[in-house]
């Protein structure tokens, strides 16, 4: 059967991933597929980089000129793999505009723009396939969209970027303070020299986003999503967290509640006996509640060329399987049928309910946690545990923790200012939100 001709633009770590593989198992990639798949041009601005990758290889052609493979009549997939919005958006939309499929992994421009794409492909009759924006490797797009569709989705927490993790992990084994292992991370290549997407929030704000439209059948929204990321974690609150039987995770927290939809991303404590408290390292995972089939976990690579390449390739196959299927009767981008999406709200973070670990600096006398408790219950906030440390010799200031009950959030933040202004209490008090993810 004539093979399925794919347009590669982008010959980065990613790309460079999805051009090795595919040539490694190509054959078995077509007994899967039904056919044989081949990138038969790509488009790369460094064209060196791109001849060195193919040299001995006679049946693909190189450009430095997307056009030239977004106009080509022969190609049938585009492989959109530069990143950013732009030109990345401006190709992809052209791409469908000339009726060509469309497979990509690039989170941050269908997060942002994801609903415009999905509606262009829509009316055109083409697919947009994205497996590889969501947690690298790990197949969490299609069990959303596929394998949990009988489920009404409750809430997705997951550990999906690897930076983060990697340095979180590192500093409560080690014990070493954040900037230290920043400075590892960037070291070893899994930190960007400008590493503000990651440690931010941002980057697991784009994938979050993409998941909970596919969750709960709702347009992209990323604007909805509150991010806080982990600069300002300190290796004490680490410390006292694994005293307490917790470890802080970076999560990407969704769920459904009657009010609306949560969409968060922040340091969180998660019970150390969870197993998604346990993934260390760059290693993803994503923890997936259904009203049927309950809590599933989904763990692996985050990133990287092959895994990345991996998912990829596995939309390559999709894509290739419903070629000429009815446009009708083929997947919806995000799992529920274009015209019953949900105008469903997203909770502004002041509404959120959750529980918390609050860590503040204190006069080491009489009547102090009297006053602080006064202030929580005004508020309707109940304190489950307590932690307070002697103070240092010759010191007159110690720590006091505290783990609240679930409360809303406006709550806990009137009640800090309240708490920050009294005389007795030095400095901020460090606030970290607390799942226990059951």
């Amino acid at each position: 059967m004539k093979p399925l001709q794919v347009g590669l633009l982008g010959m980065g770590t990613v790309g460079m991933g999805t051009w090795k593989v595919l040539r490694r198992n190509e054959e078995e990639i077509a007994r899967r597929a039904g056919r044989p798949i081949r990138i038969t041009w790509i488009a790369e601005r460094a064209l060196d980089v791109a001849r060195e990758a193919t040299r001995g290889v006679t049946d693909v052609n190189l450009t430095n000129d997307a056009e030239v493979v977004l106009a080509h009549p022969d190609i049938d997939i585009v492989v959109e793999l530069i990143g950013g919005i732009e030109p990345a958006k401006t190709f992809v939309l052209k791409a469908i505009a000339n009726g060509k499929h469309v497979v990509t992994a690039n989170k941050a421009l269908l997060a942002r723009h994801g609903t415009e794409i999905f509606a262009a492909a829509h009316a055109k009759g083409v697919m947009v396939a994205f497996e590889g924006a969501v947690a690298g490797g790990i197949p969490i797009v299609k069990a959303l969209r596929e394998g949990l569709t009988a489920n009404r989705l409750e809430w997705i927490a997951g550990i999906i970027n690897g930076t983060s993790n990697f340095i979180l992990s590192e500093m409560r084994a080690r014990g070493a303070p954040f900037a230290e292992v920043l400075k590892e991370a960037q070291a070893r290549g899994y930190a960007e020299a400008d590493p503000t997407f990651d440690i931010e929030g941002i980057d697991a704000a784009h994938k979050l986003t993409i998941m909970a439209s596919i969750a709960f059948g709702v347009p992209m929204q990323f604007e909805k999503c509150y991010t806080e990321g982990i600069s300002k974690l300190t290796r004490e609150d680490i410390r006292y967290a694994e005293e307490l039987g917790y470890r802080i995770k970076l999560l990407g927290i969704t769920r459904r509640t009657p009010a609306g939809i949560e969409l968060r991303v922040h340091p969180t404590l998660i019970p150390a006996r969870r197993l998604i408290a346990n993934v260390e390292g760059v290693m993803n995972a994503v923890l997936v509640k259904g009203d049927a089939v309950g809590a599933t976990l989904y763990y692996g690579a985050g990133a990287g060329a092959e895994p990345t390449a991996s998912a990829v390739i596995a939309d390559l196959v999709d894509v290739t399987r419903m070629h000429t299927a009815d446009p009708e009767h083929r997947v919806p981008h995000l799992a529920f049928q274009p015209d019953q999406l949900s105008d469903t709200p997203f909770l502004p973070m002041a509404e959120v309910e959750t529980s918390y670990y609050l860590r503040m600096r204190v006069d080491d006398k009489p009547g102090v946690l009297a006053d602080i408790t006064r202030i929580l219950a005004d508020r309707d906030i109940s304190i489950d545990a307590m932690i307070q440390k002697e103070p240092s010799e010759g010191e007159a200031q110690t720590d006091i923790i505290l783990l609240t009950h679930r409360t809303r959030e406006k709550n806990v933040v009137a009640a800090l200012g309240a708490i920050e202004s009294l005389p007795t209490v030095a400095g901020p008090v460090i606030r970290i939100r607390l799942e226990e993810l059951n």
